[in-house]
């Protein structure tokens, strides 16, 4: 197989690539003149310089290829650029989608998210839930919402594509919760917010083994919830304590946590600068609970994912080797 991967020298896409290659496939990569290429050092993969949007760079990207895997996505929460994410993450889907139908591509995979579902408010919810949620709830949940539109759209009128719809993604070079858990590991992370908060997990090899086998077996316009299963955020720091013997953060009440986003909200705006807790960040953490039930891709794709107890430790060890 010949595969081009969108935003290949992201987390999710570069271990993508490696899985892919590591399988015998010959791997092309979309990346950005301003790309850090650190995550692909030793693969070997096809480059090809452009933006998400730049139709003419996807054309050449494709050129041969089989299978599209699109994970380049703008992924963040808070006081964010909306028109950079609504470019990104709408109009370079669309893009995508245009050139790969263009090309006859013969399977595309979009990595979509949970979010789509909208707030659940607790419901634990398959495939088959239509979302109630009339607003959003961020930037990113409406831009990931209004691309997974188009690419449903899209599978109505042929195009072979199918999408993966992961909850939370770990690793140990996770550009979100890896710093947390290097500073937890370290002794360092001595406070915690949303203790309560119930995240779904999946390791990031785990989802790339899932678009694989989406690749393979995914029928086309399906959706397939990728989570290997669902924890208190207390909990993943009380099982890697367990395993380590640091001690778990304190938790911070959640009446001083609010205090402190709806004053960090105005300050960040004046100074365009987005505050590591603020009112979408206490939204989500106390306020919106997306649950999910991943047995589609275990019954249908064959899917095996690793526990989230094991997700965890697995991170814990292999960061500790690198402390």
């Amino acid at each position: 197989m010949k595969a081009l991967v969108t935003g290949a020298n992201g987390f999710t896409g570069s271990h993508l690539v490696k899985a892919l290659q590591r399988r015998g496939d010959s791997v092309v990569g979309l990346v950005r003149k301003s790309s850090n290429l650190s995550r692909l050092k030793d693969t070997e993969i096809q480059l090809v310089t452009g933006d998400i949007t730049d139709r003419k760079a996807l054309d050449q990207a494709m050129e041969d290829v089989d299978t599209v895997f699109h994970t380049a996505a703008f992924v963040e929460l808070g006081l964010v650029n909306a028109s950079e994410m609504e470019r990104v993450n709408v109009e370079g889907t669309q893009a995508v989608l245009e050139i790969a139908k263009e090309k006859d591509i013969s399977k595309m995979v979009y990595c979509s998210t949970i979010g789509i579902y909208g707030d659940t408010k607790g419901q634990v919810v398959d495939e088959t839930f239509e979302r109630t949620q009339e607003n959003f709830s961020s930037a990113y949940d409406s831009t990931k919402y209004e691309a997974q539109q188009l690419v449903d759209n899209y599978a109505l009128i042929g195009l072979p594509v199918v999408s993966v719809m992961p909850s939370g993604i770990l690793g140990a070079d996770d550009p979100h919760f890896g710093p947390l858990f290097k500073l937890f590991l370290q002794g360092k992370l001595k406070l915690w917010v949303g203790g309560d908060r119930i995240t779904g997990i999946v390791h990031v090899d785990d989802l790339v083994n899932a678009m694989i086998l989406a690749a393979e077996k995914g029928e086309r316009g399906e959706h397939y919830i990728v989570s290997a299963g669902e924890i208190p955020s207390r909990e993943m720091f009380e099982i890697i304590s367990k395993q380590t013997g640091v001690s778990t953060p304190v938790e911070v009440p959640p009446p001083i946590v609010r205090l402190v986003g709806n004053v960090l909200n105005p300050i960040g705006q004046l100074l365009s600068w987005n505050p590591p807790i603020g009112k979408e960040r206490v939204h989500y953490l106390y306020d919106r609970c997306v649950r999910v039930n991943a047995t589609k891709a275990r019954q249908k794709l064959g899917w095996q994912p690793r526990s989230v107890s094991q997700t965890l430790q697995e991170i814990a060890t292999q960061l500790q080797s690198q402390m």
